[in-house]
Order: structure tokens, then sequence, then C-alpha cells
């Protein structure tokens, strides 16, 4: 059905620099075949499904499509008859319309039948594909949220919705880019189950990317290992992802210190969440719980829980209706003595302990000493590591909110403000813009307050943090794009560690690297962990790295705790719990 022959190709950098992504590929993909594709980030795996879709440019050899043929000098229009004939969904593609599930595959139904889905006239689309994009969703395991907004689902959910616009186009060949990548194990149960039946039922070609080997050996027909941008080898499953999981590097042994000092505080927090259609989506119940310093927690779920919502909560980025959240600071860390009071909350220890619902100074110099990773992370496309990393240690440094809070007195912005300025530093670039234009504030104010680190001193403080993720020095003066999958993630986690944080708290970021580098970087956050002594909480879906991480772990479901305690035995009951067949081989 499909026939790649001699395919080259090639990327120019900005710096004259060529990257050869993908050397002489040839490759025989059979009718109805499930084909696994399975290789270390920047492999050429991506690099190779984007050509297959007819959306990238190469540079010699030839595809060939049951009657499609493709050169890399054919015009346009052989292009196109690729594209109609294949759908794909890419990692971390989460373009969704903010609107409810079932809109979102019913514009895909309409576009495909009429050509633009943006001008969809939704009575008639109703009507005429209502039926169908609801079975749509049942077959993706969505039929349940309906009615729920897109921007609102968890991760693993708007993973599942994407496939569903996929289905909807009817595509003779799937092509799917990690697509269970961010979900739970009940969730990626679902979508591989439903990849099967797309493959049986529908008789459509599959081509699988995943680094994850229990996914190929659940799935694949055959797989073929990229390394280095050639086919290194093909055949069954399981000896080719055992050949593949050779080089994985040995786990270093995790320090199991916790100290007895509590520095985080949750007291029965809750939290509701509603959506115009739907009622109640979620609702955070009563939890309480203490984090001791040098820990290592995880917080385990399947996908809509609430993780995602309690780190936010634990971080000061969302705030709960009732309930606390304290951050421990020592006496020393408030040098300001008009920021001292007589009403602070102390401890024995005379520790004062900030609400992070309460905005002002106090709350400032808690943050400093935050660090958060988002699930949905992005490094600047723009800017250089150096140039980043020169913004953030001058949002983190150790004089940041006595500077600031001068700078501000100048131009008459109270403590209050000052503070909620402050926190937008901890949030996406282009959420941050947001908020400020809806308070009619431009960008600048942030600069101008939290001005950069001197780039030249950049260097000499990132050494540790590059040592401890084994970063080359040599990326500082690299753009994101040209960075692999992996040195992009440990790019970001030397950003939020630049400030050396008491406290990390990691949204799932680590769920698309291959398990070679995610071994790296689970040995990176053990060395962090001990020689910096940082706390640290994060969310997490990968099983086999709750069990090598954690010191503790805490199971969530619908809102509630209900379970904290020994990582091993927690991530094998949420094993069972999900009835997740693929990890049980």
């Amino acid at each position: 059905m499909i026939k790649v022959e001699n395919l080259n190709k090639s990327y120019k950098l900005k710096n004259g620099e060529v990257v050869e992504a993908l050397k002489n590929i040839n490759l025989d993909v059979k009718e109805g075949e499930i084909l696994g594709i399975i290789g270390m980030s920047g492999s050429g795996k991506t690099s190779l499904l984007r050509i297959l879709r007819g959306v990238e440019p190469f540079n010699s050899g030839k595809i060939t499509l049951d009657n499609i043929k493709v050169a890399n000098d054919s015009n346009q229009y052989y292009f196109n008859k690729l594209r109609k004939v294949t759908a794909i969904h890419l990692q971390r593609s989460f373009g969704l319309w903010p609107e409810t599930a079932l809109d979102n595959v019913i514009r895909k139904l309409y576009g495909a039948k009429y050509g633009d889905e943006a001008s969809t006239d939704f009575d008639f689309a109703v009507d005429q594909f209502g039926d169908e994009a609801r079975e749509i969703l049942k077959v993706v395991g969505l039929e349940d949220k309906a009615e729920h907004f897109a921007p609102v689902l968890s991760g693993g959910e708007k993973q599942r919705l994407i496939m569903a616009r996929q289905l909807a186009k009817k595509p003779k060949v799937l092509l799917l880019d990690e697509p269970a990548t961010m979900a739970c194990p009940r969730t990626k149960q679902a979508i591989l189950d439903s990849i099967k039946r797309i493959n049986k039922d529908l008789g459509v070609t599959v081509i699988l990317v995943s680094h994850l080997p229990e996914i190929h050996n659940y799935l694949a027909d055959r797989v073929i290992l990229l390394e280095d941008g050639k086919i290194k080898e093909e055949g069954p499953a399981k000896m080719i992802t055992k050949d593949f999981s050779a080089d994985i590097e040995p786990a270093i042994e995790m320090d199991p210190t916790v100290d007895d000092e509590t520095i985080v505080k949750a007291n029965n927090i809750e939290k509701k969440y509603f959506l115009l259609k739907g009622g109640n989506v979620l609702e955070i119940e009563n939890i309480s719980l203490e984090i001791k310093k040098r820990d290592i927690l995880t917080i385990l779920g399947p996908s809509g829980a609430g993780k995602s919502i309690l780190l936010k909560l634990l971080a000061g980025l969302d705030y709960p209706e009732s309930g606390e959240v304290f951050y421990r600071l020592n006496p020393e860390e408030i040098n300001n003595e008009e920021t001292k009071n007589s009403d602070d909350v102390k401890d024995n220890n005379e520790s004062i302990w900030v609400d992070l619902d309460e905005p002002g100074i106090k709350r400032m110099i808690a943050r400093r000493k935050i660090g958060f990773m988002y699930q949905e992370f992005a490094l600047l496309h723009h800017s250089t590591i150096r140039d980043q990393l020169a913004t953030k240690l001058g949002f983190k440094n150790q004089s940041v909110v006595d500077e600031a809070r001068k700078k501000a007195k100048e131009l008459k912005l109270g403590d209050e403000l000052l503070d909620a300025l402050y926190q937008l530093t901890d949030l996406p670039e282009n959420e941050a813009k947001s908020r400020l234009e809806q308070i009619g504030l431009l960008p600048d104010i942030l600069d101008e307050l939290f001005p950069k680190f001197p780039e030249k001193a950049v260097k000499e403080e990132i050494i540790p943090i590059f040592d401890a993720l084994d970063l080359s020095l040599d990326i500082l003066n690299r753009k994101s794009y040209e960075l692999s999958g992996g040195q992009k993630v440990r790019a970001m986690l030397a950003l939020v560690l630049s400030s050396k944080p008491e406290t990390l708290l990691l949204d799932e970021p680590f769920g698309d690297l291959d398990p070679i580098t995610l071994r790296t970087v689970a040995n990176s956050i053990k060395k962090i962990n001990k020689e910096f002594e940082t706390t640290i909480i994060m969310v997490s879906h990968n099983i086999n790295f709750i069990k090598e991480l954690s010191k503790r772990t805490i199971f969530m479901d619908e809102g509630k705790s209900k379970d904290d305690g020994d990582p091993v035995k927690i991530a094998d009951d949420f094993v069972n719990f999900c009835k997740a067949d693929y990890l049980m081989d």
C-alpha cells in the first residue's frame, strides 16, 4: 500500500548548519497493517510521519501510496492528494475549537465533506452530522463529555478529542505521533483499544510513532527502529523494543532522606469548576496534606481526577474557594521590617506561614522560592536559551523582591498590585500578556519591575544546574527549534531550576520523552533533590517513572484523595484500577 524509496530529508539551521533528519529511508507498509516506529527524541520519527502526511518537503526519494506518487520535486497537487487520504495526530497538538467536544467533531465532519469547517452552519451540521459525531466520540470514550467545552478537558481527554477529529476525515492511513502519551493508563488503554478497532473494523492502515515499548508490544504488527535518521533494524515488536531499551543508562540510587520539617501545608481545600453546559465538571473536596522538605511527592490518578488543579492550588496559581495553602518562610527571609507584623502565623520554631490566598510582599517572597513546569510547556521560539535564562533569573533572583518594591514605589504601585504582577511571571507568556491587557497594562511593566539577569553572568550561575541535568553549555546560544525533544525538556527544567527553588512543581512535562531520555531526566531529578535539597511535587502517569522516583504518592479520583503512602503499592493498585492490559504483558 505504501512504499518509501531512498528518502532523504535535511534541515538548514539559521547558523548555516545542515542537520540530516532522515537518511536513505526504504520502507514498505502493507494495507491494514499497524506499523510501529520507535527511536529516541531527534531520531527522525516525526519528520518521517509529516512527510508521509504530505505536509513536509523532502530532499530526494519517492513515496507511493496506492496510485498516488510523490517525489521531492512533485508539484503541490500531488502533495494535496496525499493529504486527502491520510490523517495525522502530532504529539502535544491541542488545536481545538473553544466549543464543546461534540461541536469540535461536527466541525471536522462538516469540513471533510464541504471543505471549510470554520464556516459551519451549525443548525444544518448538527442535523446532518450529530449522530455520527456522537458515535465517533463513543469510539474514543468521550461520549459522556460530548457537551463539555474543549478548553476545560484534561490533557488526556483533549488527546482523545484530537483523535476523534482525525477519525472524522475517514482516512485510508492514520498517522499517529505519540497519540496517548499524556493520558493516564485507563485513558491510554481506551485509546489503544480504539486504534485496534479502527484498524480491524474499518480497515484503516495505521503508522504509529511511540517511544513506549509497551504500546508497540500491545499494538504493532511490526516495528522499525530509527536511529540518527536511519532505519537501524525492523522486525517483531518485542524483539525491536528490547533492542531499543538495551541502551538505557542505569538508574542512580535515590537519596531516601525526607526531613521532618513541613514546608507546605494544605488545609481542607475545596474548589468547584462549572461549565455553561454540563453543570459541575469537577469538585476538589476537602483535601488536607503536609509536604516535608526534600520529599518527592507524586499525585497519581486517572485523567480528569483533578491532579493538575490540585497542583495549581498548591503553587498559588489558582485559589481554593475554602481552605488555605500555606508556605513556610524563615524570619530571616523577611528582611524588611515593615513587612513583618504581629499577625503572622508562626509555629514553635518561629517560622512564618504565608497564606497563598493573601496578597502582599510575604506572598512574593514565598513565590520566589517556587518553581512550576506546565504540562504543555513551551520554550520561546525566537529567544536563545541564554536569553530565556536571563529573564527567568531576573524574575527569581535573591534580591528581586526588594528591588521590585523600590521600583514599584517610584511608579506609585502598591504592594498588592506588585504581588499580582509578580504572579504573572509564573504563567505562560501568552496568558501573562492576556491578563495584563485585561487590566490595561503593557507587557513592558514586567521588564521594568523585574529586569533581566546580566547575560554575561548567566553561564556561571547555571553551571551546577546544567551539570545535574547532563546538559552541555553549548546550547546556551541556541534557540529552542535547534534542540532535540530531550534537550528541550531539560532546558525547560533548567529554566525552572535556575533560581534553585525550594519547591519544584511538575505537571506531567515528561510524558512524551523516550525511555532513554526519561531515565536521564529521572537521574537528574534525583541529583537535584539530593544536591539542592529541593522538594518536588509532581503529577505523572508513567508507572515505572513513579516507582523509580517517588518517595510518597497520593492517589486521586473524582477530586478526592483516596490513598496516600507507598509509591510502589499505590502505582500497582492504580494499574489494576485502570484495567490497563497493555501494562500487564
